[in-house]
C-alpha cells in the first residue's frame, strides 16, 4: 500500500449552528463568521441552521447531522454560557460518543486572557459522535474568532503535527491518514 501524502489538505464538509433566542438570518453575526472562517481554510459548507435554545430542537438537529454520511465537522455558537435559557451544553453532552476535554480547558485558558476569571463560565465543549467531531463555543464573535483561530482551524489540517484530528472523522480519505502514527495520535 502507498504512503499517504502527509502535505496534502484534505477540505472538511463543515455544518454551523447558531444557537440564539435574539438572532436571526439576518443579523447572524457569529455564524457568518464562522462560514466565512471555515472557507477561507478552505473547507466546505455544507449546511446551516439558526435554532433557539431548545435542547430538544437541538438534540434533534444535531443528530440529524451526526446521522448524516456528508457532515464531517458540526460548529455551535451560543448558548454555552451561564445563564438559565442557555442550553447547548444539555443538549449536545448526551450525544457524544467520546468527549474532547482539551477543546474546553484551552479555550478557557485562552479566554481567561482576554476575560479574567469570568472565563469560567463559558460551557465550551468538543466531541465525537459517529465519526463526526462537534465543537461548541460561545456566540459572540471574539470568542468564535478564537476558537476558529487558535484551536479549531489547525486541528481540521490533515498537515498539522504531531496529531491532529482530520483522521478521527468520517470520510473516505481517513483510511489513508490513520496510516500515520505522527498525524493520528494515539488512533
Amino acid at each position: 500500500m502507498p504512503k499517504p501524502d502527509l502535505s496534502r489538505f484534505y477540505p472538511l464538509n463543515i455544518a454551523v449552528l447558531t444557537v440564539s433566542d435574539s438572532r436571526n438570518t439576518n443579523n447572524d453575526s457569529s455564524g457568518d463568521l464562522l462560514c466565512q472562517l471555515l472557507q477561507s481554510a478552505d473547507h466546505q459548507l455544507v449546511a446551516r441552521s439558526l435554532l433557539p435554545n431548545n435542547k430538544y430542537q437541538l438534540r434533534a438537529a444535531l443528530s440529524q447531522w451526526i446521522a448524516s454520511d456528508n457532515i464531517q465537522v458540526v460548529l455551535i455558537n451560543g448558548g454555552t454560557g451561564f445563564h438559565h435559557t442557555n442550553c447547548t451544553v444539555e443538549a449536545l453532552t448526551p450525544l457524544l460518543d467520546t468527549p474532547v476535554p482539551g477543546f474546553g480547558e484551552l479555550f478557557r485558558q485562552l479566554s481567561f486572557n482576554q476575560l479574567g476569571s469570568a472565563a469560567m463560565q463559558s460551557g465550551a465543549l468538543a466531541g465525537l459522535a459517529n465519526g463526526t467531531l462537534l465543537f461548541a463555543m460561545p456566540g459572540s464573535g471574539g470568542a468564535c474568532t478564537l476558537a476558529m483561530q487558535q484551536l479549531i482551524l489547525p486541528q481540521l489540517d490533515s498537515k498539522t503535527g504531531p496529531c491532529n484530528f482530520v483522521a478521527h472523522v468520517k470520510g473516505n480519505f481517513v483510511a489513508h491518514v490513520k496510516n500515520s502514527p505522527s498525524q493520528s495520535c494515539g488512533a
